[in-house]
């Protein structure tokens, strides 16, 4: 469907911005008012990382007026694999800082405005209120539904973007419009179950494929032109080089956008997506040790069988010497449980303690009372026991 200019033309252009912007005031469907139009309006990006990074510099470089950008997270080294708008020297800058400096740098008229905090409950209504429309690049089921839900009850629309290792989502949610995200998701699934791309990877150049789709989108929108995915699921696979679209329609039923909404206002979201189920969190208590506890059952020869439930990339990249590998799905499927010894103690790790809890839940049920797992991970255990490993 087409919809109205999200924004109203500035007064004017300057013969600097004429200059800089006639690639686009040459086209009849842009021209001048659709470029004045993108010099008054505000976007805001949550994150900086691989999907912020090509929207903010296509945002910047179209000459959207005022970008936000929410970001509290260090450049990590790990992150200059896709995370385009950092660089070497910015390793352990803020990388709020350093995506402003990127973006200044295409563009000297951009107003940036910088969010350096952890987007929750009690900032992000304040937060998005500032601006006409939002741009999701975050990796996390939480942070989705709470830009979802605050998107929602501000009237805003919001551009959506997922990516796992060859393969990315893209969408427009606007429920004065249409359907939001909690029509397509209604429920997050089950935790654990979908890894993130820390987890499962993914391809670096898919960020500006997904990216660049938000950033036309967003465009389209301000400016009033074209037909917005609003209503429709863009999926694409790198591998097979294939576009397809699914219609995703408004759920009357919707718990948030729906005609008898039973969500009126923020919630607790890590409970809502259950970032470690409840059975996990029981099987922790009093089973979690760590990584110098393990590191001293390894000095003194205790007998135990240690685990490592990651990838076999994850694996490869970094491990805890002696552990054997054993990924995740293996123990949910059921098919790890015959290799389980029944004469030495149990010891489970994986990145950082969530999955290895969730395994945790597992053999407890099946009657290995007495297994553990590693709080803190193979992370724990490099920054603990050696710090000269490589992390990820």
């Amino acid at each position: 469907m087409s919809l109205p200019p999200l924004v109203e033309p500035a007064a004017e252009l300057t013969v600097d911005e004429v200059r800089r912007y006639s690639r686009h005031l040459i086209i009849p469907d842009v021209g001048m008012a659709g470029q004045k139009r993108l010099k008054n309006a505000k976007v805001l990006c949550v994150g900086a990382g691989g999907l912020g990074s090509p929207a903010l510099m296509y945002l910047a470089a179209a000459g959207v007026g005022t970008l936000g950008i929410v970001e509290f997270d260090t450049v990590d080294e790990s992150n200059l694999q896709r995370q385009i708008i950092h660089g070497q020297s910015d390793i352990d800058r803020s990388k709020a800082e350093s995506a402003r400096d990127s973006v200044l740098e295409i563009n000297p008229y951009v107003n940036v405005i910088l969010h350096e905090t952890r987007l929750d409950v009690d900032n992000v209504k304040e937060i998005f209120a500032q601006y006409d429309l939002i741009l999701d690049g975050t990796d996390n089921f939480a942070t989705r539904y709470l830009v979802n839900d605050a998107a929602v009850l501000l009237g805003k629309p919001y551009v959506w973007g997922s990516i796992y290792r060859f393969d990315g989502q893209a969408s427009v949610f606007w429920a004065e419009h249409g359907p939001c995200y909690r029509c397509l998701y209604p429920e997050a699934p089950p935790a654990g179950m979908v890894p993130s791309c820390a987890e499962g990877g993914v391809l670096g150049v898919l960020c500006a494929s997904i990216g660049s789709i938000q950033v036309t989108e967003a465009i389209k929108l301000l400016t009033g032109i074209g037909e917005p995915l609003v209503g429709r699921l863009m999926i694409y696979d790198a591998l097979e080089m294939q576009y397809r679209q699914v219609k995703v329609r408004k759920d009357p039923d919707c718990a948030l956008c729906g005609e008898n909404p039973t969500v009126t206002d923020l919630i607790d979201y890590e409970a809502f997506c259950g970032v470690v189920s409840e059975e996990a969190q029981e099987a922790a208590i009093g089973s979690t040790i760590t990584p110098k506890q393990l590191k001293q059952w390894q000095d003194d020869n205790e007998d135990i069988f240690l685990i490592d439930v990651r990838e076999p990339g994850e694996y490869e990249i970094v491990n805890i010497p002696g552990a054997v590998l054993i990924p995740k799905g293996e123990f949910l499927m059921g098919d790890a449980l015959e290799r389980m010894p029944q004469d030495k103690k149990i010891v489970l790790h994986c990145k950082t303690g969530v999955r290895s809890a969730e395994v945790l839940a597992v053999l407890h049920s099946a009657g290995f009372s007495d297994a553990v797992h590693v709080g803190g991970g193979v992370i724990g255990w490099v920054n603990q026991i050696e710090p000269a490993k490589p992390t990820y």
